[in-house]
């Protein structure tokens, strides 16, 4: 199985800590009432659309955005590594029942270089990119049949050329365009692979609100909408994926530094159209998969620019893919 490169992990979960009294003291009730009509419509789009039947997962590694999703750091270089770690044990049918047991395991190590201008354009907007390479190992194992597929080495790649994000005094919110490269080893015939075989579009927003003017309880919600294209060799055409993150976070002072925000957190995935190409029967194209995740998390902003985090999401009634947990560890460092 295949979990594409980091997505925002610069930008977003590895983003540095707003602390209570940080922000531009320029209020904007208009910027506000959009990232407030976003998370509505995040919300509104997981409520209606329930069909459950499913193909596999998309290429966005859920859960990472899932902090400060609107907040761009301050101007410069940030470097951020995060350890990704995806264990499954169920593989869930379109009803929600329990179809194998085994093992599917996914470790990522992504390593992310991101920029930011100083300039500041449209209406206080600071423009960004990022650039993450990414190795990674993975493996699927049966109870019933053993070993299945396995591989490690360098995996698909994701870059973001276009990001704008902008801080207001309540609220923080990023408009980004990113793709992935099928940069990581692929063959159709192969049991081996780290690689998707296919580029992928990304399109994706974050938005961070303060409910409170200490700004110390955080709302914070992340979507994506994954277009793929046809993968080499197969010439299928996987199904597209709308991608959720979210958390609510509360910021604890440990004396004057370092911040340390604690809090829940969640992800969603929905596939939003057909899969299609040579050999895929009917039944197949109708499939539709869906995910779902709570857990907890915590980070910290530390002396000399550094940032550490953990969270922990626990999987449950998914339809047709695999069902478990993962835990993801991220540090990063402003230059």
């Amino acid at each position: 199985m295949n979990i594409a490169s980091c997505q925002d992990c610069a930008l977003s979960a590895g983003s540095p800590i707003f602390k209570p009294n940080d922000g531009v003291n320029t209020r904007s009730k208009n910027t506000t009432h959009f990232a407030i009509v976003l998370l509505a419509i995040s919300i509104c789009f997981f409520t209606f659309r329930s069909h459950t039947q499913a193909q596999n997962r998309g290429v966005y590694p859920l859960g990472m955005s899932a902090t400060n999703s609107g907040v761009t750091p301050a101007p410069g270089f940030t470097y951020v590594n995060q350890l990704l770690i995806y264990s499954r044990d169920e593989s869930k049918g379109p009803d929600g029942q329990v179809l194998a047991a085994g093992t599917n395991a996914v470790v990522m190590d992504m390593n992310t270089i991101a920029w930011v201008s100083k300039k500041e354009i449209l209406g206080g907007a600071k423009f960004s990119m990022t650039a993450t390479l990414p190795v990674a190992k993975n493996s699927l194992t049966s109870d019933a049949t053993g070993p299945v597929s396995g591989g490690s080495g360098f995996a698909d790649s994701y870059y973001q050329p276009f990001i704008l994000g902008w801080n207001k005094e309540r609220v923080a919110f990023r408009a980004v365009y990113g793709f992935l490269a099928p940069t990581g080893r692929f063959n159709a015939d192969a049991n081996d692979n780290v690689g998707s075989g296919y580029w992928t579009h990304a399109f994706s927003s974050g938005q961070t609100l303060y409910l409170t003017k200490d700004k110390a309880t955080i709302l914070s919600a992340f979507q994506m909408y994954e277009v793929h294209t046809t993968q080499e060799d197969t010439g299928i055409h996987p199904g597209q994926t709308f991608d959720l993150d979210f958390s609510l976070m509360r910021v604890l002072p440990v004396g004057r530094k370092p911040w340390l925000q604690v809090g829940l957190v969640g992800y969603n995935a929905r596939q939003t159209t057909a899969k299609r190409g040579p050999g895929v029967t009917r039944e197949q194209a109708a499939t539709r998969y869906k995910v779902n995740a709570l857990g907890f998390a915590s980070s910290a902003s530390l002396p000399g620019k550094v940032n550490v985090g953990f969270k922990y999401f626990q999987e449950f009634s998914n339809r047709s893919t695999f069902q478990g947990h993962s835990i993801q560890i991220s540090g990063s460092i402003k230059f």
